[in-house]
């Protein structure tokens, strides 16, 4: 099962919202993973970090991740997974379509190996 990482520009609301639907789901959000050690740091560290722990990372990064993905695929490196969020999608102030976006994903891929994946979230 996949366990979430939520980056710096998604509310820890959404990581509690997402326990309380389902209790199965594991959230970790970036102010409070690692004691917030991870805040402002950079996407390749960040990633580092997450796939050594098996953590898919949900982010609305879309500059600066999907080079560095695109790098890391063609040296051979893995990671934990990506779920992309677009603000013009999911507004990051919108926690309830994220919640419920994000508790639709795990429905669907729980069981799924996440390393390597790439997914776009959708609008629920």
């Amino acid at each position: 099962m996949p366990e979430f990482l939520l980056d710096e520009q998604i509310s820890p609301e959404v990581a509690r919202g997402l326990g309380r639907k389902n209790k199965s789901i594991v959230v970790h959000c970036m102010v409070e993973w690692q004691n917030g050690g991870f805040m402002g740091l950079s996407d390749e560290l960040i990633l580092e970090e997450a796939a050594s722990q098996n953590l898919t990372l949900v982010t609305y990064d879309r500059r600066t991740s999907p080079p560095l993905l695109k790098r890391w695929a063609e040296e051979g490196r893995s990671h934990g997974g990506v779920i992309f969020v677009d603000n013009r999608t999911i507004p990051s102030s919108n926690f309830g379509d994220l919640i419920r976006a994000l508790g639709k994903v795990w429905t669907a891929e729980g069981r799924s190996e996440w390393t390597n994946s790439i997914l776009f979230l959708q609008r629920p």
